[in-house]
């Protein structure tokens, strides 16, 4: 992150209890969802214009990722994206803690990641009180990070704090709340590793469906 980090970000990032209402996280928000906004309201044939908007939103994008839109980060700034990424219709990203994504992924509709957690006790979410009496309204973040390689099916939502592999393939409708390992094929809510991913996956052993194709290998 090529940028100075304002008080209470400093907090968010070192995964302790921040003021989601501070007013310069609260400036940085608003800029982050009009972004959003104005991405979502192009047309997708108005390549030049969402990609300016892309690079003004996010900590970085990398070359040949596509956003379909509409979008939505939270703070745009504290996500990071690498290359040949293909993000479907609906992506959300609340990346109050930093969000990590690698090369070469494929997300399905409706993509949801979220960072913050609130308190548990109900009185605590309402408020709890700084040193001097203040009420404040709180709560902290963990950072998520993909790897590189994966694909996710409709409708996944990764929770704060998840790690998940290389060459991952999330089931749709997946609520992931754990680290996912690499090379493996993890569905359900929660989300759990059902299997690892072989050669037997491979498309050469469905002749009916590969209609003559076949994969190339690079050593």
């Amino acid at each position: 992150m090529n940028r100075d980090l304002v008080s209470e970000e400093k907090k968010i990032m070192a995964g302790k209890l921040f003021s989601p209402g501070n007013p310069e996280l609260t400036a940085m928000k608003l800029r982050s969802h009009n972004l959003s906004q104005r991405f979502s309201q192009l047309r997708q044939d108005q390549e030049e214009e969402r990609f300016e908007i892309i690079k003004e939103m996010l900590g970085g994008f990398g070359e040949g990722s596509y956003l379909q839109g509409p979008v939505f980060f939270h703070y745009g700034v504290h996500t990071t994206i690498g290359e040949r990424n293909f993000f479907n219709y609906n992506t959300t990203i609340q990346d109050d803690a930093l969000v990590t994504i690698g090369n070469d992924n494929n997300f399905g509709p409706n993509l949801t990641i979220v960072t913050p957690i609130h308190p548990m006790v109900a009185s605590e979410r309402k408020a709890m009180y700084d040193k001097t009496g203040k009420p404040c309204h709180l709560c902290y973040a963990r950072p998520v990070t993909i790897g590189n390689d994966c694909w996710f099916g409709a409708n996944v939502v990764v929770c704060p704090g998840v790690t998940i592999g290389d060459k991952v393939v999330i089931g749709a409708g997946s609520v992931v709340t754990r680290d996912i390992p690499s090379n493996t094929f993890a569905a359900g809510v929660p989300c759990k590793v059902i299997r690892e991913i072989t050669e037997e996956d491979s498309m050469m052993n469905y002749p009916e469906i590969n209609d003559g194709y076949t994969p190339e290998f690079i050593p």
